[in-house]
């Protein structure tokens, strides 16, 4: 069976959303019983020169379904690290996320194939093609935002484990 262009991107987005979605809920849960606001995690960060959850959560949505209407516009731009978001907005851009992914049909996204995208980033304009777009640098932001995120709830006492991260497995049936 050969690797499509939608099991290659979409199919590991929507395993990811699911279990960053996941550890939100976890995390919102370890918060509540400890006492802890988490409107104050939001504006968390693993380094001062490191942008926050909202960011990262801002960019896994960015780099998942952001990255898919991309290709198919021709034209992706990194979101605002600007955007106002608390922990249950974060959350509801999660699942916005997955639902928003789930409507792309593996015939859709394989169509996408070949077809050319420009990342805007100010005044630069860096051209791809699908392929090397999803696979050379949304999927590798996605993953990064998604393990920082991760990273900041683990920082921050929430008891997560790799299980947590790796979300809903592909197993043979």
């Amino acid at each position: 069976m050969a690797l499509s262009l939608y099991d290659a991107s979409v199919a590991n987005y929507l395993q990811t959303l699911g279990a960053v979605g996941g550890f939100l809920e976890r995390g919102l849960k370890h918060f509540q019983e400890n006492g802890v606001d988490p409107e104050t995690i939001v504006e968390a960060r693993l380094a001062p020169d490191m942008l926050p959850l909202r960011f990262q959560i801002i960019s896994v949505a960015q780099h998942s379904h952001g990255a898919i209407e991309g290709v198919n516009s021709g034209e992706f731009r990194p979101p605002s690290s600007k955007t106002p978001y608390d922990y249950a907005g974060l959350q509801a851009l999660v699942a916005q996320t997955r639902e928003a992914l789930s409507a792309w049909t593996p015939e859709a996204v394989n169509g996408l194939g070949g077809r050319d995208v420009v990342f805007h980033l100010g005044e630069h304009k860096l051209p791809f093609t699908a392929e090397d777009f999803l696979m050379s640098f949304s999927l590798p932001n996605f993953y990064f935002h998604a393990t920082t995120a991760y990273d900041i709830l683990r920082a921050n006492g929430v008891p997560l484990g790799k299980r947590d991260f790796m979300g809903r497995m592909k197993m043979k049936k």
